[in-house]
Order: structure tokens, then sequence, then C-alpha cells
């Protein structure tokens, strides 16, 4: 596939068909992916392919538990744990505990454990060059030298003639995660990658016009 057509034709898909992803494509998948660019070639990243019926759906009962939590958020018209001070996260903005608590309903989540293909991406932190650590705002760099990586993988499955989503709900229960799947610290999720055949494939996305969001210059200067 092209890639212009790739990369304006790669939906996030959530709903998939019980064809199989076979290991092969994968691994095509992944040997590609992995010359994402990122910081000093340090390749932070690691991929556990989640393939044990047992451990998904524990990992689906995790998800849940994000998902219900970031409904929480939508519910009152948040965008969910935004740094909503200026940059700056001041804590939650709803009641977790409660949030948890509450069913949120969704096809996707609620059947995670039947999807194709699950692919957990780990950041290893020590390998991030994070060099906005200590600014008085949120944090963003290090994902810099991980996602790259994660899109890859996306446009990869598209070329398979596949489908996928990246989540990144799972990490509000990465201790959890952490302790089921065996990684160590220093380690932490950056990413839950689905894919398989998507029931429905869309091509026509839509997405804010060039002009809408670049300026030359100047914040506010003029259009692009």
């Amino acid at each position: 596939m092209e890639l212009y057509e790739a990369m304006r034709t790669t939906p996030a898909t959530r709903e998939f068909t019980d064809e199989p992803v076979p290991d092969e494509v994968l691994r095509r998948m992944l040997d590609n992916a992995r010359f994402a660019p990122n910081g000093g070639n340090r390749q932070g990243w690691r991929v556990l392919v989640l393939k044990d019926p047992a451990v998904r759906v524990r990992i689906r009962e995790l998800y849940q538990l994000g998902w219900r939590e970031y409904v929480a958020h939508l519910r009152e018209g948040l965008v969910p744990f935004a740094a909503r001070d200026n940059g700056r996260w001041t804590g939650p903005a709803v009641d977790l505990a409660a949030a948890r608590e509450t069913p949120a309903p969704d096809a996707f989540g609620d059947n995670l454990e039947h999807v194709p293909a699950l692919l957990l991406v780990l950041a290893e932190f020590g390998a991030l060059a994070t060099v906005d650590n200590g600014l008085d705002r949120q944090s963003i760099i290090g994902g810099g030298s991980i996602y790259p990586f994660c899109h890859n993988l996306l446009l990869a499955a598209r070329n398979e003639g596949l489908g996928g989503v990246l989540t990144s709900v799972l990490m509000r229960q990465d201790p959890a995660v952490k302790e089921l799947l065996g990684i160590p610290d220093g380690f932490g999720v950056a990413a839950l990658i689905a894919i398989g055949r998507p029931r429905k494939v869309i091509t026509k996305l839509r997405r804010a016009a060039v002009e809408d969001f670049t300026t030359v210059d100047r914040f506010d200067g003029p259009a692009f």
C-alpha cells in the first residue's frame, strides 16, 4: 500500500471478525515497525504478545476498571485525566473509587479477550530521554520514543489488510498489569494494541484542515 494512502486510511478499529492473525503476520509487522525513530536509538520498547486465555480475561477486567474511570470524566463533560491547570494535573476531577464501581458498557472493552491479537507495549523508563522532566507542566516527551513504534504497528496492520487500535486505558492499572505479567521495575505500560480483521473497513476519515492547526512563525501567526 502506498504510504500516504495508508496514513489517510488508518482509523481506530475496534470491531473485528473472528479470523485469527497468524504469528508470521505479527512478526512481519513487528519486524518493520522496529525501524521507528526513537531517541538515541535506544529502542526503549518491549512487546508482550498476549495469548493465554486466562491472562486475556484478567487484562479485560483491568481494562474495564480504567474504562470506568475514563467514562466518569466524560459524564461530567471533562477530558479524562487532562492537565487542567495551565498544563498541570492537580489530581482527580472525579471520584475514581466510585467510578470503578459504576458499570460502563463498551462493546470493545467488554470483549477484549476475544480480539484476534493483543500486543502490550511497554516503555523502559531508563531508556527515555525525558527532557521536559522538571518543567512546571505535564511531561509529554518520553512517549516520543515509544509511540512512533506503536503507530508503525498500526500502519503495518493496515498494510496487511488488518485494522487496529491503540488504547492507553490499561495503564490506569499499571501495578496490577505488571504483577500479572511479571514485568520488572523500570518498565511501565505504554499501550495495548488490538489487531484483527475489521468487520467494516472505514477509509474516509475526518480531520481538521492543515490551516486549522498550522501557522507561520507564531502561535497567532497567519495560517500556513
